[in-house]
């Protein structure tokens, strides 16, 4: 499937050396046991090593259970809450550990902090942020992260960092949002402090096409993904070209082989350069020729 294992990096401050594609578990969330079993063996044989999950994803965290009861030692596993209480978020963790069927996780992260409101709850005395710190104390977590989708998320993650010494950022990085002038300028700045930092950069809809104009009965993401090999293989190495960014993988399992592919096909030209990184050019005709367009413009979907 793979003809070279997926490259491993410094995850952030962390100490862990992270697959640069990280197994994005959303698409177990609706899964038979037997299919999520075969769908993290694949992974594993393509070299990764790290698993993030969500208490929202459906049954993700259930079905990784089986799996992380044999292999908890072999990756790193972060989780997400939604909860902005002190209260909810911890108690969120704890279920979520209960789900997963360990006694912590690597990373524990607040799923989606942007709307102001929430964000003045979590940072509260008392609050999320608080709560997760005690509970990293306590040892059910080793590390605290933050994430979000939507035009304003770069903006709000450099806001959380300022406020929280936060150990990972997660948000959208591709080719057409990039297209966004005012959106890679936040992205360029969270991209320098998280590295001055040494926070962690993920990045999420690495092969989102777009919206869908009309989503088909069996649709495995809520956004119209990329299905050409070429242009999944473009738009993974678009993100894998910067060497600061981790790619979380799409929740339509059946892309997962391609973009495994992508990324083991990546050279290692001993100086951080991708011997086969697209050029604006080829970005350019794949989103005239696939009408890929940004999936978010400030107003619509910002939530998701």
């Amino acid at each position: 499937m793979v003809g070279t294992m997926i490259e491993r990096a410094p995850f952030g401050r962390t100490g862990h050396q992270s697959s640069r594609i990280i197994f994005g578990a959303a698409a177990l969330g609706a899964m038979s046991r037997e299919r999520a079993d075969t769908t993290l063996a694949q992974a594993v044989k393509a070299g990764v090593n790290h698993i993030d999950t969500a208490f929202s994803y459906g049954e993700s965290e259930v079905r990784l259970a089986p799996f992380l009861a044999d292999h908890r030692d072999d990756v790193f596993l972060a989780t997400k809450t939604e909860e902005r209480s002190g209260e909810g978020a911890r108690a969120g963790l704890e279920h979520s550990l209960r789900r997963l069927g360990v006694d912590a996780v690597d990373l524990i992260q607040l799923h989606n902090l942007v709307e102001e409101d929430e964000w003045r709850q979590a940072f509260s005395s008392g609050g999320a942020v608080d709560a997760l710190a005690r509970a990293r104390d306590e040892g059910l977590c080793r590390f605290i992260g933050v994430t979000g989708h939507g035009l304003r998320i770069p903006a709000m993650h450099l806001r959380s960092l300022a406020e929280f010494d936060f150990d990972s950022v997660l948000f959208p990085y591709n080719h057409s949002l990039l297209t966004i002038t005012a959106y890679r300028d936040d992205v360029e700045q969270l991209i320098a402090q998280a590295v001055q930092r040494n926070v962690a950069l993920q990045t999420i809809k690495s092969i989102a096409r777009g919206r869908w104009p009309s989503p088909p009965e069996e649709a495995f993401s809520w956004y119209e993904p990329l299905t050409d090999e070429g242009a999944i293989t473009r738009a993974v190495h678009f993100v894998l070209g910067r060497t600061e960014l981790f790619l979380n993988s799409t929740s339509d399992a059946r892309l997962l082989p391609l973009v495994y592919r992508a990324a083991g096909a990546m050279a290692d030209a001993g100086d951080g350069v991708v011997a086969t990184d697209p050029d604006d050019e080829a970005l350019a005709a794949d989103r005239d020729r696939f009408g890929i367009h940004p999936l978010f413009d400030g107003n619509e979907l910002e939530r998701i």
